[in-house]
């Protein structure tokens, strides 16, 4: 079950209130900037799921178009054209999985979210590995799930791009693997460089030990996550100790929650 603001969405999609009323009270005005910040397409087979969605991320600033098939999402990519796919796993045609297939079989590179009930590590994995970005299981924040969309937008955005992603003083290249501070130029491990990465596209978000787990280890672990510790301490005595004793340090730990990078003043 889902909690929404005090309303609650069942596993079958079904409001215990009325649904318009809940969409009423929980975004009862739209933000009036005619700038979309993004694309995105909502697949979900549940009509009272993605009437909230597509609410919800419109009242974000986004530009939405819901369906709720699998070949309804196909023929959506083409027309609709969407910068993000919001993609539930259980459709009554093709499932989620079969239609990242297809879609990487046709060479599309639209970033995926996959949204589902199964939350068995062997579901997750298979979804990453097929080519998906992030995997939100239900239940799930509208908080937690805007900001993962926003994560994803910026993480595939600056893929596409020029392939830099730049964060205050620091500067990261995707193609060379060459990251800097500055003028100076740091030498990571591919781990110690999956971990930085991830840190600079959610900026200056505090991620959580498990985010970081799921995100750069790509897994879930349930044990007390001294792996992110000891690379934490590798990364932070590269990007700030290394670089001088006057050097505002940049990755912070906030106790009790995870770590962020803060862009030095």
């Amino acid at each position: 079950m889902c909690v929404l603001r005090g309303r609650t969405l069942n596993s079958r999609g079904l409001f215990t209130a009325n649904p318009q009323q809940v969409l009423i009270d929980l975004y009862p005005m739209s933000k009036t900037d005619s700038r979309f910040e993004a694309r995105v397409l909502v697949v979900d087979d549940e009509q009272a799921i993605t009437d909230l969605l597509a609410t919800v991320l419109r009242y974000e600033g986004f530009e939405v178009e819901a369906v709720h098939t699998g070949r309804a999402a196909l023929d959506a990519v083409n027309t609709f054209r969407p910068d993000l796919i919001l993609l539930d796993v259980q459709l009554p045609d093709i499932d989620g999985f079969g239609v990242q297939k297809r879609l990487v079989a046709e060479r599309s590179r639209v970033p995926l979210l996959f949204l589902t009930a199964r939350d068995a590590p062997e579901d997750k994995v298979r979804g990453l590995t097929m080519g998906g970005d992030d995997y939100v299981t239900k239940p799930f924040g509208l908080d937690e799930l805007i900001a993962r969309v926003r994560a994803v937008l910026r993480r595939t955005s600056g893929e596409v791009a020029a392939q830099r992603i730049r964060y205050g003083e620091l500067e990261l290249d995707e193609d060379t693997h060459e990251v800097f501070r500055g003028e100076r130029s740091i030498e990571l491990t591919p781990t110690e460089f999956a971990l930085l990465r991830y840190l600079m596209v959610n900026a200056p978000r505090v991620m959580s030990k498990a985010q970081i787990l799921d995100h750069v280890w790509r897994y879930d672990f349930d044990g007390d996550g001294t792996v992110v510790e000891t690379y934490v301490s590798y990364l932070r005595r590269k990007i700030d100790r290394e670089h001088g004793p006057d050097a505002e340090p940049m990755l912070r730990t906030v106790r009790g929650i995870g770590y962020s990078l803060r862009a030095s003043r």
